[in-house]
């Protein structure tokens, strides 16, 4: 990478899902556009929801065009030499790999916008955001409403069936309204696993 003279930045848009971090993405991504900045829009092809995995969407229809990544290095591989903001939706599902990566397109002088779940539905950090929230310069954190209180909702829960889905479930499964709903710490509920027992789960399955 060729140092820019303009310093760069990490920003994190980070939440509960339903809170709106797609739609907030696809808003910085536009003003950079309307500003004249050459952008790259990137997310992980593991999210194909609303229309497939060449668009980042959000829940109300909007979207932008992006391109789908695999991993941390397969996003590396594809940013081209004169983009100045690389924006990246779903990075909860890329690898470790991204840390370093949006470190060094920051230190590079690029602007890096990135959204993300910060838990998954057992209420443990999901992938690398914690860390990317750590060392960004501008973080936001969103809330939805919980959908059985009304309370914020800063919590996903995953249902099946309609139930509570077991602790034990894989971290990782894409769905939309018909698999989580958004929820507050109170009515947020995990099954098989006491709230004080979360951190010791976590780190025996590798969280």
């Amino acid at each position: 990478m060729n140092h820019r003279p303009n310093g760069g930045w990490i920003e994190v848009i980070s939440g509960v899902m339903f809170s709106g971090k797609s739609e907030e993405l696809i808003r910085r991504v536009r003003r950079a556009i309307l500003a004249r900045k050459t952008v790259q829009v990137f997310k992980s092809n593991l999210d194909d929801r609303y229309t497939g995995v060449g668009y980042i969407s959000s829940h109300d229809g909007r979207q932008v065009e992006s391109v789908p990544v695999r991993s941390a290095n397969d996003l590396a591989q594809r940013i081209r030499p004169e983009t100045e903001v690389i924006a990246i939706d779903e990075v909860q599902f890329l690898d470790d790999g991204v840390v370093p990566l949006v470190n060094a397109l920051a230190d590079d002088g690029r602007r890096v916008v990135i959204a993300g779940t910060d838990m998954d539905f057992r209420g443990v950090p999901f992938g690398p955001i914690g860390h990317l929230l750590a060392v960004a310069e501008l973080v936001d954190k969103l809330q939805a409403i919980c959908v059985r209180c009304g309370d914020l909702a800063t919590r996903n829960q995953r249902l099946i069936d309609g139930r509570p889905a077991p602790a034990e479930g894989p971290v990782i499964q894409v769905g939309g309204l018909e698999s989580y709903e958004a929820r507050c710490r109170r009515c947020h509920e995990v099954p098989a696993v006491d709230r004080g027992q979360t951190r010791i789960f976590a780190e025996r399955n590798g969280s």
